[in-house]
């Protein structure tokens, strides 16, 4: 009994046959063994179900039925804490979903969400099992169900590895983070061959709902690497910044920076001039701990900057704006990315910090009849809706409503700083003084030197870098050099910050 036990182990992990293997490196794809190796520590893998088995009949299926169904399930470590995974095994049924396949995903996510464990899913399938018909459609009904249960509860992430077509392609979209893999991972709910017969339209794969496709356009993948390796590698980081769930906080690491550190090269990395342009990102790498963090949606409305870091080693959602691209300004997709984002640091106990550059929102046509109040209110809703700490620091510019969205005091920021190089304002003077002084500017006998004069008047009584503080709209103007020390000490004092939302069943936010 025990060497036939032997046998069968053995013959799961050699997967399908020594063909099946080759074929899938010959793709440039790892096996789903080698992907496990990769992300979990070694050795700590336990797998669930490994002998199971289809039910099927029909079609030659009874004849087929190899072990694992095509999925390979189970909980390992990775840095020592626990995780759950799923992966599916193109090399069985192309990877294909059906009633045991399924059910196997299910057990394994119900297990994630009562332990309070991450759950990762390696997608690599062709999608539904056309052999089992409607109980392989059933099969992701219950996979999303699971999904939308554990959202904010555990984190979520999927890996596309491969094909993801159909109605496979909503579970990704349904948990908090997608990598993918350039000339690897395809992802759409149409494929090439049905696009090309209901529209004539001639398309790629890769045109259609590759790697680049979701990095640029899109915005439904937040990570793309070139590889497998360097991809599952940013998976263990990603995980090492998470909480396990929404009860705990995220781990602390001890720095090697330290919390006083001065940060005076932020004088030389931000032009005194509002009009000029800087990289954001500079500014984010000289503030938090070593100069480490990373970036979520680096190619994806890149106006905004969002990113994971840590400050004296406690974890910290930064957002942020981008004066290099659009010079900072708000639009559809920067609000729709900032506001996922936000709330994903909100659901997990990750406290945010919001650095404000911003000239309002990117006026035009395209972008009212996009629907920019729906889209810019999904920001002000998800940061109205945060209990997490929250602290924000005007570096430049806030002008408008632009300003108020970006985590203003008056949204319920716990604390604000501004650099005293700030101006918060409905908008900038020139544009200002064109509505109130116009009359007076058309009258005057020197209509160049009026506007002039308007301009440093207003400039004068209402944008001075110390007015937002006189108003109290600022808790306090720090220099650029006490950055880091000021964001510390006010993210320490909201360390054990408690805020109940209202008591009801759920908002109902802006789409």
């Amino acid at each position: 009994m025990a060497a036939r036990l032997r046998n069968l182990r053995q013959e799961v992990l050699r997967g399908p046959d020594d063909h099946a293997t080759r074929a899938q490196h010959a793709r440039g794809k790892l096996t789903v063994r080698e992907r496990l190796d990769l992300l979990l520590d070694p050795g700590s893998f336990h797998e669930l179900q490994p002998l199971r088995r289809h039910r099927a009949t029909g079609f030659g299926m009874e004849d087929r039925r190899p072990r694992t169904d095509g999925v390979v399930t189970g909980q390992g470590t990775v840095e020592g804490r626990q995780v759950f995974v799923c992966a599916h095994d193109f090399r069985c049924f192309g990877g294909s979903l059906g009633q045991a396949h399924a059910e196997k995903i299910h057990r394994v996510m119900d297990l994630a969400e009562a332990a309070g464990s991450p759950l990762v899913t390696l997608i690599d399938a062709a999608g539904a099992r056309i052999q089992e018909g409607a109980t392989a459609l059933a099969g992701y009904g219950g996979i999303f169900r699971r999904h939308v249960r554990s959202s904010g509860m555990v984190p979520q992430i999927s890996v596309v590895l491969g094909p993801c077509a159909g109605g496979a392609a909503w579970a990704p979209a349904l948990t908090d983070f997608v990598f993918m893999v350039r000339d690897v991972s395809r992802m759409y709910v149409t494929g090439p061959e049905a696009v090309r017969s209901l529209t004539g339209e001639e398309v790629t794969h890769d045109e259609l709902g590759g790697a680049g496709v979701h990095e640029h356009l899109s915005g439904v993948a937040q990570f793309v690497h070139d590889d497998e390796e360097s991809c599952l590698a940013d998976v263990r980081h990603l995980l090492s910044l998470l909480p396990a769930n929404n009860r705990e906080l995220p781990p602390r690491e001890e720095p090697e920076d330290t919390p006083g550190r001065g940060t005076p090269r932020l004088m030389d990395l931000v032009p005194a001039d509002p009009a000029h342009a800087y990289d954001m990102r500079t500014v984010i790498a000289e503030v938090v701990d070593d100069g480490d963090w990373f970036e979520v949606h680096a190619r994806w409305a890149s106006n905004v900057v969002c990113a994971l870091a840590r400050l004296d080693g406690e974890v910290v959602g930064v957002v942020a704006n981008q004066p290099s691209q659009l010079a900072g300004s708000l639009d559809i997709h920067a609000s729709e990315k900032a506001a996922r984002f936000v709330q994903t640091c909100d659901a997990f106990n990750i406290a945010l910090v919001t650095l404000v550059d911003v000239p309002g929102f990117l006026p035009g046509r395209d972008q009212e009849h996009g629907g920019i109040i729906r889209h810019g209110a999904k920001l002000l809703y998800a940061y109205c809706n945060a209990t997490v700490p929250r602290v924000s620091l005007i570096l430049r510019k806030a002008y408008g409503g632009a300003y108020i969205v970006m985590d203003s005091q008056s949204i319920g920021a716990d604390v604000t700083f501004a650099w005293p190089s700030n101006e918060v304002a409905v908008m900038g003077a020139r544009g200002a003084v064109d509505v109130v002084f116009r009359r007076d500017i058309e009258a005057a006998a020197d209509p160049a030197a009026a506007r002039a004069e308007c301009v440093k008047r207003y400039e004068e009584e209402l944008m001075h870098p110390y007015y937002a503080a006189e108003q109290g709209l600022v808790d306090d103007v720090v220099e650029p050099g006490e950055t880091r020390a000021a964001l510390i000490g006010a993210l320490a004092m909201l360390r054990t910050k408690h805020a109940d939302l209202p008591d009801r069943k759920h908002g109902n936010p802006p789409m």
